[in-house]
């Protein structure tokens, strides 16, 4: 019988664990188990969820994996562009340059729609609405209080998609498909037909924000949503900077802001 030395150290984790002979990863074999089984987009949701998610899940999740790896020159890609150039030999600092930039206005309203959407339900007193206009009621609701904060209301409005966002639609219609359109989405869906009346001008959903809110109707915790995010632009960036490989586009950018900076006198107005 062997006994366990009560001054050894204990770090207990649910996740992954070795020895000299195997590797263990959520209770299973990894190379007899998980290899070659498990994709690793379902393995992403299983190392957050501690459950394997259900086929419909899945869908949803790599839906949202997809509609956030790239949108084309962004700040993001940009930033690991330049700093590629800069840093050749510095793949993962030119990835975390990029991922350094998802915050409030790329990338991190996926977050911060699903952390607003999760406050407004998870304060609403009574039963949830059943009807569109009890939904449009609690989305203008959700609206004034974010407006009374002084903030404004993530997942609304797009600097490109003017007229919506073209990721919105498709899914909302792959969740519903599932049966995976819960209360989030379903607050989100209000908070778009009541923009205008709560903001004052109409606004299309933006793709970020419906990630947020399907993510958040998977169970999945607001607040690691970012993480989701960041999880999918970082092969959005790899691909990013494998083309910067290809067909260079980052000393152009440099030279082109810095054959064009004017100096102004910091006492003047640097209006042109």
């Amino acid at each position: 019988m062997t006994t366990t030395d009560p001054t050894t150290p204990r770090y207990p984790t649910s996740l992954g664990t070795s020895t000299a002979t195997e590797i263990n990863l959520l209770g299973h074999d990894l190379a007899g188990d998980l290899m070659g089984k498990v994709g690793f987009g379902e393995l992403a949701f299983w190392l957050v969820a501690m459950r394997r998610p259900s086929p419909g899940e899945l869908r949803v999740f790599e839906s949202v994996l997809v509609a956030l790896a790239d949108h084309g020159f962004t700040p993001t890609a940009i930033a690991a562009r330049v700093t590629y150039l800069s840093a050749p030999d510095s793949l993962q600092g030119a990835i975390a340059a990029g991922l350094l930039g998802g915050g409030s206005r790329f990338l991190g309203v996926t977050e911060d729609c699903g952390q607003f959407l999760h406050t407004a339900l998870d304060t609403h007193e009574g039963p949830l609405p059943a009807t569109e206009d009890e939904w449009d009621q609690m989305a203008l609701d959700a609206i004034a209080r974010q407006k009374k904060l002084g903030k404004h209301v993530p997942g609304l409005g797009h600097p490109n998609h003017k007229d919506g966002d073209p990721r919105t639609p498709v899914l909302i219609g792959i969740a519903t498909e599932e049966g995976l359109r819960g209360p989030h989405l379903q607050l989100f869906e209000a908070i778009g037909r009541m923009s205008e009346r709560g903001v004052g001008r109409a606004l299309p959903l933006n793709g970020a924000g419906v990630c947020g809110a399907a993510l958040a109707d998977l169970g999945l915790p607001v607040e690691l949503l970012r993480g989701f995010a960041l999880l999918a632009r970082c092969a959005g960036l790899l691909g990013q900077i494998a083309e910067e490989r290809r067909n260079p586009i980052a000393h152009d950018i440099y030279m082109s802001v810095d054959r064009n900076a004017v100096y102004v006198d910091p006492d003047t107005d640097p209006t042109p």
